[in-house]
């Protein structure tokens, strides 16, 4: 698999006018070699699923989709705020398969190839959790099962229950908090897919205590001929091996900028100063 995936979060999903360059970009993605698509029915509540496959299906051999589940519109008065307005946990053994059916339906296939639950439900075990979709997965409905947003130790106690594929945790040059749950990953050979891998390397979005790190990254980006998202994806790629950046946009021309990263002539010396910049 390609080493950098797409995050189709950020693409538009009304029936406005941005559609069509929602549709474009999700497409010029695939034209440009990438083969991960990093989907969720939370974002947009199954809109952005629906849109990926009106973009993309019948879809071509070797793209894999990767969608979530286990969050809910959160009853009111209830939940935590995110992009979508409240949600909530639910990964419950019998809400599990309902969300499976519909990414299936709204994916348009018959089996969905990577299902990551998208926060574990602290009121569910998690041999439950994963134990359902383990059952999905014997039952031919999932190809593979990750997780995302979890610790070392819930890791390996999913790991008792079923082979898992994938983690998903925030993760960046700058934001290091997940470095033990990497080791993990490296050391079982799961692949690590960090979400929002490049946001905190845009100066204009860092506290004002990292001015230092983003002139150093600045400074990397000029040496290398590049913009600091592509410098990001490129310290993210030279890391480890088992990180995949799925960097999301809505932008073509970003698009293509993210995509053009893992060509950059990175050096171990680059990679060693921006190292020393993250913070856990």
């Amino acid at each position: 698999m390609r080493r950098l995936g797409f995050g189709a979060m950020r693409l538009p999903t009304g029936q406005g006018p941005g559609r069509a360059d929602a549709l474009a970009v999700a497409r010029r993605a695939v034209e440009l070699g990438v083969n991960l698509v990093d989907t969720a029915h939370m974002y947009g509540w199954g809109a952005n699923e629906e849109l990926l496959a009106e973009a993309l299906h019948p879809y071509p051999d070797g793209l894999l989709i990767a969608t979530k589940v286990g969050i809910v519109r959160a009853e009111p008065g209830t939940g935590e705020q995110s992009p979508v307005g409240k949600v909530a946990q639910d990964a419950r053994p019998e809400v599990l398969p309902g969300q499976v059916d519909e990414g299936l339906r709204r994916l348009r296939m018959e089996r969905l190839e990577l299902v990551q639950l998208h926060r574990l439900d602290p009121q569910v075990p998690i041999a439950d959790q994963v134990g359902t979709l383990a059952d999905l997965q014997r039952a031919g409905k999932i190809g593979h099962i990750g997780l995302s947003e979890v610790s070392v130790a819930e890791l390996d106690e999913a790991r008792r229950h079923a082979e898992i594929a994938s983690v998903q945790n925030r993760y960046s040059v700058l934001n290091r908090e997940h470095e033990p749950v990497l080791e993990a990953c490296e050391a079982a050979g799961i692949a690590f897919l960090p979400w929002r891998p490049v946001a905190e390397a845009t100066p204009g979005e860092l506290p004002g205590g990292d001015a230092v790190a983003a002139a150093e990254i600045a400074a990397v980006a000029q040496e290398l001929g590049a913009t600091a998202a592509q410098t990001s994806l490129a310290w993210l790629l030279a890391h480890s091996p088992v990180l995949v950046p799925i960097p999301g946009t809505s932008s073509a021309l970003h698009l293509e900028e993210n995509v053009a990263a893992p060509s950059l002539p990175f050096t171990a010396e680059q990679h060693l100063r921006l190292a020393r910049l993250g913070r856990s």
